[in-house]
């Protein structure tokens, strides 16, 4: 019975979703739609991406939480528009969600940033309308992650592993990460970051450059 409930749900979500996607498009906006864990630095990741893209483009970050606004407000400090989304109950962003922050977008954005939920699971589910999802996994988590929360690591077309400073300090193994990684999404790009001092995003920046570029 649940099954049935669900599915109904989710068919909504994606006729919305296709309908958030012709707003973004009437801009030639590029969606991300980032998820991770708590805690796995979503937006610390986020900030350096800011700070080296915000001279050329346009950003806005959409930030989910199930409530407060502590990560709005801290990027907004680096000079980006924001728009905050307390879910209050939920433990993601849908579709639906989004679309009540569309009205508040009165001018075009080359690069749109959209911060879900901290969770592994429920975010993975539900398509918000963005060009692809991106996948933020911290050291101190564990490489099992992709072989404990599939989906999450099937549907991202990025994958970001971070906190890499921490790496003489935990259990992970980035060779165990990238073969589970690629295990569930051979296609998955896979980048290696410190947010902490920077390190590994050159590649990252660069890989978004060029998705800007087909936008143009």
């Amino acid at each position: 019975m649940k099954i049935n409930v669900l599915k109904p749900v989710l068919v909504s979500n994606q006729e919305r979703a296709k309908e958030n996607r012709k707003f973004f498009d009437r801009y030639n906006s590029l969606v991300l739609n980032i998820i991770g864990a708590p805690g796995s630095g979503k937006t610390s990741v986020i900030e350096n991406i800011v700070k080296k893209l915000k001279s050329s483009y346009r950003i806005l970050v959409i930030e989910g939480d199930i409530k407060g606004s502590l990560d709005s407000e801290k990027l907004m400090k680096t000079g980006i528009d924001t728009i905050q989304i307390n879910t209050i109950t939920e433990c993601h962003l849908d579709a639906f969600m989004i679309s009540q922050a569309l009205p508040k977008i009165n001018k075009p954005y080359d690069l749109i940033m959209v911060e879900n939920v901290g969770n592994l699971v429920c975010p993975a589910e539900f398509d918000i309308g963005e060009d692809f999802k991106v996948a933020i996994l911290s050291t101190p988590e564990g490489d099992d992650k992709p072989v404990k929360y599939p989906l999450l690591f099937h549907r991202a077309r990025v994958v970001i592993i971070n906190k890499t400073d921490l790496l003489p300090y935990v259990d992970f193994k980035i060779k165990n990460a990238r073969k589970n990684i690629l295990a569930k999404n051979p296609r998955t790009m896979i980048f290696e970051v410190s947010a902490r001092n920077g390190k590994g995003f050159d590649k990252l920046i660069n890989f978004l450059k060029k998705e800007l570029a087909k936008k143009k």
